[in-house]
């Protein structure tokens, strides 16, 4: 028995028919389902077992979201939330003076330079300062007479364990001629030029180096550096 022509639900005879979609046809109903254009084999585009031609073949596309009350609720309430964080962030950022940059390996490594160019500077500054306004010291011919200066340390210090006196034990020290103060504070020295003490120490031949800073000798160890100004208190 001839099948029928899915087009025309007539009967289509042997010479005439095409098989294709799963379906039957006539030559001439096997057209696009738009435009009515004829088709072949060749250049049909099926869809939904129907036959389309290049130019009306349907375009697969997103999905819209309809604007109903309950998604115009929710990107409200998202657009609100993005505000606040908004607000908060600036809020803890208001006032530093730059933007959070995140702390990647290079950031680090050109950190690690400011740093040390720093440190480079100041210490050079805090050299110029002591050799300009010092100038060379001696120890006076006779300790009794006069103001004792201690010699100024090498740059570069190394504290011992058990650390030598500065001076000779036999004789003991002279008073100091300098500014004298006591500290009112616990410090531990956090570089090599720094020095320590404990609260109640006495620092003596104290300079002043900047606000933050000066330069002393702790009378009870008999170490010097420099130590910060306020951590001590004047006498």
């Amino acid at each position: 028995m001839n099948p029928l022509c899915s087009r025309c639900n007539l009967v289509v005879y042997p010479t005439e028919k095409v098989n294709c979609l799963d379906k039957y046809w006539h030559k001439g109903c096997f057209s696009c389902e738009v435009c009515k254009m004829t088709l072949n084999m060749k250049n049909y585009k099926g869809f939904e077992k129907r036959p389309y031609c290049n130019a009306h073949y349907p375009k697969s596309s997103f999905t819209c979201v309809t604007d109903t009350p309950e998604n115009l609720r929710l990107k409200q309430q998202s657009k609100i939330q993005s505000q606040v964080l908004y607000r908060e962030d600036f809020e803890k950022n208001k006032g530093k003076g730059f933007s959070v940059v995140a702390d990647t390996p290079e950031m680090q490594r050109i950190k690690k330079t400011q740093d040390q160019i720093s440190n480079i500077k100041y210490h050079e500054e805090f050299e110029k300062k002591k050799i300009g306004g010092e100038g060379p010291q001696h120890l006076p011919s006779n300790p009794s007479a006069g103001g004792y200066q201690q010699p100024a340390a090498p740059q570069n210090y190394h504290y011992d364990p058990a650390p030598e006196p500065v001076r000779q034990a036999a004789a003991a020290p002279p008073p100091s001629a300098g500014k004298r103060y006591r500290a009112v504070y616990d410090y531990s020295a956090a570089d090599e030029d720094e020095v320590s003490f404990m609260d109640g120490d006495v620092i003596v031949d104290v300079q002043q180096i900047d606000e933050g800073w000066m330069y002393g000798r702790v009378e009870r160890t008999g170490q010097q550096g420099m130590l910060p100004a306020n951590y001590v208190e004047a006498i």
